[in-house]
């Protein structure tokens, strides 16, 4: 094995214009916040079970999916509220109840992640 670095160029050769007009149509850091905050909530295994959970369910309360997850109520809440926190999913008060269930983004996203899993699931 060489000490060669095969992840950067051995010399500097920026094509400037082509950089320039690929740097320009970048969205602002700003404005790729949303998306970033998306992304962390469907970072967690757990929480991406849940988030599958909700998809397959449409609208669970917290011990439904704690049940159907096969994790504790406190965590399973905990999971549910920071994919509400990262715009996933939304929340309803049914009486005693909160209901949980996915936002449009929330399934859009889980859809890229799991792609024909998902899918099964949600036919269930």
């Amino acid at each position: 094995m060489t000490g060669e670095r095969i992840d950067s160029c051995d010399l500097l050769c920026l094509d400037l214009p082509h950089a320039e007009e690929i740097r320009g149509r970048l969205p602002s850091l700003g404005s790729l916040e949303p998306a970033a905050s998306a992304a962390k909530g469907l970072a967690d295994p757990t929480r991406l079970n849940v988030a599958a959970a909700l998809a397959a369910g449409d609208e669970l309360c917290v011990c439904d999916l704690a049940w159907i997850v096969g994790q504790a109520q406190n965590l399973v809440s905990h999971h549910v509220r920071q994919l509400r926190n990262a715009g996933l999913a939304t929340s309803r008060r049914d009486g005693r109840l909160v209901m949980y269930t996915l936002t449009e983004q929330g399934r859009a996203l889980l859809g890229v992640l799991l792609g024909d899993s998902v899918d099964a699931a949600i036919e269930i």
